[in-house]
């Protein structure tokens, strides 16, 4: 379902006249995605500094180093949750001669950086999971966080994950838990002048999408890709893919993390792995190897040191590819909104059993109509200049990754904009500062997020961020201490577009609570503010949110009392909905209306599905 797209605004800075093309200033070039390796994936636990030495030293004569890779992360089984009396760490000599500050040392000698891991729980993933090792209490860093981050940063470690197995046996609140984490990586750095850039391992437990923005850098957003002894497959890297499609959260140095790479690893061809790592890169995700770098083939080599598939990657933008077009199920389009004018990245994934002719179109990329030039990445070929669009062939369980040069539509300039559609867009604040700052930006009274504004010694720049809008008024507010901002020019990206769907009787929005992508989470009913978990794309007969998760009655249901949840669309007819012309919507399978259950009103209301009754709890509109 494509729908046309047009912005208009009320004034919010004075100067600023409407579709006058004020131009965009230079953007700031944010903190990319970190790129290394990590030892989870093909050593598990069995680790130290032998083998973490090798790992490194292949690294660079691999050619890594010089493509981008700096971090060497070592994970999971370094410490047996080991402490002396006063309450550090202590480590195995003979496993890491010269304490863990030698093999930092040693990653530093080779112009690399070090990563370390601990767990936000008193036990880490080796007590409840030993892999390689025996089961090790003590192993995690509650009630040592500040000590601990200190200690990681007096040792010279630049990184730190921090995993969840106690944490999540214990039953802690994830969000409360990380910013603790959080300051108190901030006040070891403010005792050691080191930074330490912390990873939140939470596997996407209570969205961290939501909160993790301003708590870190990156955040996994999902179960692990592989556990280990596994093989790799294209379909598990397509569901931690699927899974870290959070656009309005990944800005300013902000980023989703879909888990490390598999690229390399035993079970995936060559051609899938470079199918997974271009959905890696037009998602601006973090680009750390889990192969062994040691016995890895030269094929392996150049998929991982391909410089355009990481420029794509490491754009200075730093935007999160979209999913702007799906003509048949499975023929998905993603589009990424690249530094500079009218450049994106174009990921054209075939996730069926068939070769399929793909389409790009640059109305859904939000590019004019005009001639763009198009190049095919992996084959290292420009491909020509096309007017609209650009056709090519895919073959199945494959993908085409391409740059697009055209010219940007349209944008609107202000805080206030007006939209015919409900769906995303790109916002760009222009601003100067002296120092870094920081500030909080929500849409419509939406989830905020908090926006980086890096320093711009004090020239006009700018720095962007996906949002959500919905049909109608839309209001992006700026609160916190941002610098002065002169303008916000918004361009939509058509190929989003989808709709808002409106309970009659509580004039209350069909919402995905907290903004989860849980299989079983029951539709409610809630204040319209236009976000992804309210945005419902008509497709194929089914409102789909999120990308790939379906409106659906659960289990089959077929009656009165089905709770209507959302789940990975499937085509099945329990997730199949006609929407009437008499404002209701009925499932395919029961044949049943979609109701606001005891026909309540308020914020919360549980959708289900019940006998068409005519009734205004059974009434919807879209816009």
């Amino acid at each position: 379902m494509k729908l046309r797209w047009l912005l208009s605004v009320v004034l919010a800075f004075a100067g600023v006249v409407p579709g006058a093309g004020v131009a965009v200033a230079a953007e700031v070039a944010v903190p990319p995605p970190v790129m290394g390796w990590a030892s989870w994936n093909t050593f598990a636990a069995k680790i130290d500094y032998s083998v973490i030495k090798a790992q490194a030293d292949a690294l660079v004569s691999a050619g890594l180093k010089d493509a981008g890779y700096s971090y060497v992360n070592i994970d999971e089984g370094w410490w047996q949750g080991t402490r002396d009396s006063a309450g550090n760490i202590t480590v195995d000599p003979a496993e890491w001669p010269g304490g863990m500050s030698a093999i930092a040392d040693y990653l530093h000698e080779l112009g690399l950086k070090a990563g370390i891991y601990t767990d936000a729980g008193r036990d880490g993933c080796g007590y409840y999971y030993p892999t390689g090792r025996p089961a090790a209490p003590g192993s995690g860093s509650e009630g040592h966080y500040l000590q601990d981050m200190l200690q990681f940063q007096r040792w010279g470690f630049d990184f730190v994950k921090v995993d969840w197995c106690g944490g999540d046996a214990e039953g802690l609140d994830p969000a409360s838990t990380y910013r603790a984490i959080s300051d108190a990586n901030r006040a070891a750095t403010a005792q050691t002048g080191r930074a330490l850039a912390l990873s939140i391992c939470d596997w996407g437990k209570k969205n961290p999408w939501n909160w993790g923005p301003g708590t870190a850098p990156m955040w996994r957003t999902g179960t692990d890709i592989i556990y280990y002894g596994q093989s790799a497959t294209l379909p598990q890297a397509l569901t931690s893919f699927d899974q870290a499609q959070h656009p309005v959260s990944q800005h300013t140095g902000y980023v989703n993390d879909p888990d490390m790479l598999t690229v390399g690893m035993p079970g995936l061809s060559a051609a899938q792995g470079r199918t997974e790592f271009g959905m890696w890169a037009v998602s601006g995700a973090p680009l750390l190897a889990g192969n062994n770098l040691a016995t890895m083939s030269a094929e392996t080599a150049n998929i991982l040191k391909n410089r355009e598939v990481i420029a794509v990657d490491q754009d200075s933008r730093g935007l999160q590819g979209v999913k702007v077009a799906e003509d048949a199920a499975g023929l998905q389009v993603y589009g990424k909104v690249l530094s500079g004018t009218g450049k994106r990245a174009v990921l054209l994934l075939n996730r069926t059993s068939s070769a399929a002719t793909m389409t790009a179109r640059w109305a859904d990329l939000g590019l004019t109509p005009a001639a763009a030039r198009v190049r095919n990445l992996w084959a290292a070929a420009d491909k020509g200049s096309y007017s609209t669009g650009y056709r090519v062939s895919v073959p199945a369980g494959d993908s085409v990754l391409l740059t697009v040069e055209g010219t940007d539509a349209a944008a609107a300039h202000g805080t206030t904009v007006t939209a015919a559609a409900t769906g995303l867009a790109v916002a760009t604040f222009t601003y100067s500062a002296t120092t870094a700052q920081a500030a909080t930006l929500a849409v419509n009274g939406q989830q905020p997020t908090a926006l980086a504004f890096p320093a711009t010694g004090g020239a006009a720049k700018s720095v962007s961020a996906v949002v959500s809008l919905g049909k109608g008024t839309n209001t992006l507010k700026l609160t916190g201490a941002p610098p002065p901002v002169t303008d916000v020019a918004v361009l939509p990206l058509p190929g989003t577009a989808g709709v808002q769907v409106v309970g009659t009787q509580s004039g209350r929005c069909l919402d995905v609570n907290d903004n989860s992508i849980a299989n079983g989470v029951q539709a409610q009913l809630w204040d319209c503010a236009a976000g992804p978990n309210q945005t419902w794309a008509p497709v194929r007969g089914q409102l789909v949110v999120n990308g790939t998760k379906c409106l659906d009655a659960y289990n089959n249901g077929t009656a009165n009392g089905t709770a209507v949840v959302i789940w990975d669309c499937n085509g099945q007819r329990n997730q199949q909905w006609t929407l009437n012309a008499n404002g209701t919507v009925t499932n395919a399978l029961s044949g049943l209306c979609l109701d606001a259950s005891g026909a309540a009103t308020a914020n919360g209301t549980k959708i289900i599905l019940w006998a068409c009754g005519g009734g205004a709890n059974q009434q919807w509109t879209r816009r």
